[in-house]
């Protein structure tokens, strides 16, 4: 049974929606938190439809395959309160895959995509129903209407449920559902402001996000961020360097001679240039920070068991890359780590896999799964895309929010050892801090990629603007490509060549063509009827443009899609990427507090125990004396016993509250920052190299001002000095045989250079440096 809150929003929902269609109103809107029960809420409106009302047929409208899939899934498995058997064995349920309607279906799921193409005519392929087709850019100038079809009446439907509302009730879907006099009745978890006004302010259910938290049908989250260098500012590819070209279908690679310097953005990261240093560095920080993340996931050999994560990605090709990044970071077998997504091998049952086996533990999609598909025991969500609509990223964040048992979860993560109450979004892409808009505007915008104007003429969309700019797109490609590329176009295209097809769009509105059919049409039927002569214009008008689109099947699409962008992509192995911030999301101001609160208690508990935190709080005057082996003890001791507390965990606390300087170079020099700080050495939180940078610049000051003075070369072992304290607290004569000082001569040529002077300095510089 659910919660009584959510038991209680559900029945109230269903008795608001009869008492609304009672009253005559046509539009219903119900907001459930993803997760929550909504569809379920649908289909037992829809069985007290069917049963009470004696509704004849009612449609359920998805926008993608998966999500019908998924629909169909949960009607089979329905069983309502007052009957002991299945919906289906009640019932009769068809999900459309053609553009036959059974007479007796009770209950058509279908995409709104097949459902347009039927009511047009045409042919649809199942390729254009795996992608939501509001995320797209192309919006035709003016809609064609969708004329009447006797063999579906408008009254062909009593009711029809609309999924995912917000996203499939606009532009050239709209007229699908104006099409039919039916009631409707709009899901969504995430409805924006048109949402609301196109079902006339009806909102007969509203259980919001915190509310399903509340009631423990959902679980929150936290934030983890991981940036980089590369992922924030790109990188340049420099002139006279040979540059790896890369084939996205093939994976094909040849170097090219690059002719001038070019800067490449972060946001052409993963499209027009690869470079996997930066997936690398990422999924590395990852890796490594997965034991503080999930600090309770070692089993009783102390081995790590990594959860269910679910990556977002920008591409199919940026998907393949990570996979094989994630694979090797991980040292893992192939099965550790899977992709889903349209274009993969069997994704429903990689899915299902994921869903419900030990293996893959890891899960890269683009969109497949980014929306409306249950993964329960998912608990980590890696952002590598970023996403600017609201409502598409609330839909993605939806993959993690669904509770599960603690014995539903130790099934395929044995290591879990509390119920499943919140999941982490680690953001590497700055997915959490970016703008986001409420919807996607409704005017055109200039810029649509091909994919999309692909995607539009294969649904049948039909329009001036579209044929154009596709050709002109088309036009652009057959300069671009080989001869083997343009055979393989037309092997996939009818035997066409590029030119023809181009040819083909452009004059399916040409005003000549146009005329010329006019005029023939008119000539052979001089004595028709003119209704008749206007219907057989029309008809031959629409046969030449439907001609020039017919060649647009999944394959093609795919094929051009693909070589267009082997064209473009290029291997970035110039620019190694390095993290610039690793950490919980620094808002959180009060976990930061919990934190520093957290640490200062550790090493309060720890100061009579440990030698170097003895010298720091007790006896400051023997910090020359410090050694890199006693920080270590430090370092280890607390990784060991408070996991969180690890340094730059605390770092980013106070950079999290504004009261540090600078950042911390490695674990070690930071836990030395922090001792000093809360030992009171240092006022504030300050660096370590800067600490020892401005003891060594007064240092120096102060000796040059007296009788000595170095000269260029001098200088230059005692800043190797300084920079090895930096990273050692400590100098040694022994440490004069290691890098970097036995490379320039070691403690001889140092005698050389400062003579009897050389064992006060090394002294001078132990106590100073660290003061």
């Amino acid at each position: 049974m659910p919660p009584q809150g959510l038991r209680e929003c559900q029945i109230n929902a269903i008795t608001k929606l009869e008492k609304s269609f009672k009253e005559g109103r046509k539009r219903a809107l119900i907001q459930m938190a993803t997760g929550s029960g909504k569809t379920y809420t649908a289909i037992t409106f829809i069985y007290r439809l069917l049963k009470y009302a004696k509704a004849k047929r009612i449609l359920f409208l998805v926008d993608t395959k998966n999500l019908g899939k998924q629909a169909e899934q949960e009607f089979m498995a329905y069983v309502p309160n007052d009957d002991n058997r299945k919906f289906t064995e009640l019932y009769s349920v068809q999900r459309l895959k053609s553009g036959y309607i059974a007479t007796d279906s009770q209950v058509c799921i279908s995409t709104i995509q097949r459902l347009y193409s039927i009511l047009k005519g045409t042919e649809l392929e199942e390729s254009a129903e795996e992608e939501n087709p509001n995320e797209k850019k192309w919006q035709p100038k003016e809609i064609p209407p969708v004329e009447y079809d006797p063999k579906i009446p408008v009254e062909f439907f009593d009711f029809i449920v609309i999924d995912e509302c917000h996203r499939s009730i606009y532009n050239l879907w709209k007229q699908v559902l104006e099409y039919f006099d039916a009631f409707e009745i709009g899901l969504t978890a995430t409805p924006d402001s048109r949402t609301v006004g196109y079902f006339e302010q009806n909102l007969v259910s509203e259980y919001s996000h915190e509310m399903a938290v509340a009631d423990g049908v959902n679980v929150g989250y936290d934030v983890f961020i991981i940036d980089t260098k590369v992922s924030k500012g790109g990188g340049t590819l420099w002139k006279g360097e040979y540059i790896e070209h890369r084939e996205r279908l093939s994976r094909k690679k040849r170097l090219e001679l690059q002719d001038e310097d070019e800067t490449y953005s972060a946001q052409q990261l993963d499209k027009d240039v690869v470079n996997p240093n930066q997936i690398r560095t990422i999924i590395r920080t990852f890796k490594d920070n997965l034991p503080l993340i999930f600090n309770d996931r070692f089993d009783k050999d102390g081995n790590f068991e990594v959860p269910k994560t679910l990556i977002f990605a920008k591409t199919d090709s940026h998907a393949n890359d990570i996979i094989d990044i994630v694979r090797e970071e991980f040292a893992e077998e192939n099965k550790f780590c899977k992709k889903i997504t349209y274009n993969s091998d069997d994704p429903d049952g990689t899915l299902a896999l994921f869903r419900n086996d030990y293996h893959p533990r890891i899960a890269v999609t683009v969109d497949m799964i980014a929306t409306g598909t249950d993964v329960k025991p998912l608990e980590c969500l890696l952002f590598m895309r970023d996403v600017k609509s609201k409502n598409y990223f609330e839909q993605m964040k939806g993959r993690g929010t669904r509770t599960l048992a603690l014995d539903d979860l130790k099934k395929v993560t044995p290591t879990a050892k509390l119920t499943k109450d919140h999941f982490v979004i680690v953001d590497v892409i700055g997915v959490t801090r970016s703008l986001k808009t409420d919807s996607r505007p409704l005017e055109k915008k200039p810029g649509v990629p091909l994919k999309d104007l692909l995607q539009a003429i294969a649904v049948g969309a039909c329009d001036e603007e579209l044929f154009t700019s596709l050709a002109n797109r088309l036009a652009r490609l057959d300069k671009q490509i080989s001869e083997k590329e343009r055979k393989q176009f037309a092997e996939k295209a009818q035997g066409r060549s590029v030119s023809q097809v181009v040819k083909g769009l452009l004059n399916a509105f040409d005003p000549d063509v146009l005329e010329d059919i006019e005029s023939r049409v008119r000539a052979e039927k001089q004595n028709a009827a003119p209704a008749d002569i206007e219907k057989e214009i029309k008809n031959q008008t629409e046969k030449l443009q439907n001609d020039a689109a017919v060649v647009f099947t999944g394959e093609l699409n795919t094929f051009i899609e693909n070589v267009r962008k082997a064209h473009e992509q290029r291997i970035d192995l110039l620019n190694p990427d390095e993290v610039i911030h690793v950490g919980w999301d620094k808002d959180n101001k009060d976990k930061a507090g919990e934190i520093i609160s957290d640490f200062t208690e550790w090493m309060q508990e720890h100061k009579d125990e440990l030698t170097a935190l003895q010298i720091f709080y007790k006896q400051p005057y023997r910090r020359r004396e410090l050694t890199y082996t006693m920080i270590k003890e430090v370092l280890e001791i607390l990784k060991a016993e408070k996991p969180l507390l690890a340094p730059h965990n605390v770092w980013r606390a106070y950079e999290a509250l504004g009261q540090c300087s600078g950042s911390a170079r490695n674990e070690l020099t930071a836990i030395v920052s922090l001792i000093r700080k809360l030992s009171g050495v240092d006022a504030s939180l300050t660096a370590f190299d800067k600490t020892v940078d401005k003891n060594f610049q007064d240092w120096v000051f102060k000796k040059q001002a007296g009788t000595t003075k170095f000269n260029e070369e001098q200088m230059q072992w005692l800043r190797m000095i300084k920079d090895y304290v930096t990273n050692s607290f400590h100098i040694d004569r022994e440490d004069f045989d290691l890098n970097p000082f036995n490379a320039s001569g070691g403690l001889g040529k140092m005698w050389q250079l400062f003579g009897e002077q050389t064992e006060v300095i090394i002294n001078e510089l132990n106590e100073v440096l660290v003061a």
